[in-house]
């Protein structure tokens, strides 16, 4: 379970630099739109992706915190759902995850 607390950790640092990076672009994109439509268009296309981005870390970021919160509470490697364990290859596998493959699948 440490090793899996280390990634998390990890994982947790690399999501909040992501995080704060997408914001650092957001706020660049406070000046007014090229004058050029083409380009205006593109920028725009860029923004919505970086907002999905932006959307996928933040929901990223909720689980492994939830993770490391159930970790913290000696219960990191059982379902929340069922109690049962959580296969070490599905932990290998996604390490924030808090569902066993069976309650996950019934979801």
């Amino acid at each position: 379970m440490a090793d899996r607390k280390v990634e998390l950790d990890a994982l947790r640092d690399e999501l909040i630099d992501r995080l704060d990076r997408y914001r650092a672009h957001k706020e660049h994109r406070g000046g007014p739109l090229d004058k050029d439509m083409e380009e205006q268009a593109v920028e725009v296309q860029n923004d919505d992706v970086i907002d999905s981005l932006e959307d996928e870390a933040e929901a990223e970021l909720r689980q492994v915190m939830h993770a490391l919160a159930r970790i913290e509470a000696g219960k990191g490697e059982t379902c929340e759902v069922c109690e049962e364990p959580i296969s070490p290859a599905r932990l290998k596998a996604l390490p924030f995850t808090t569902l066993c493959r069976a309650c996950a699948e019934s979801r």
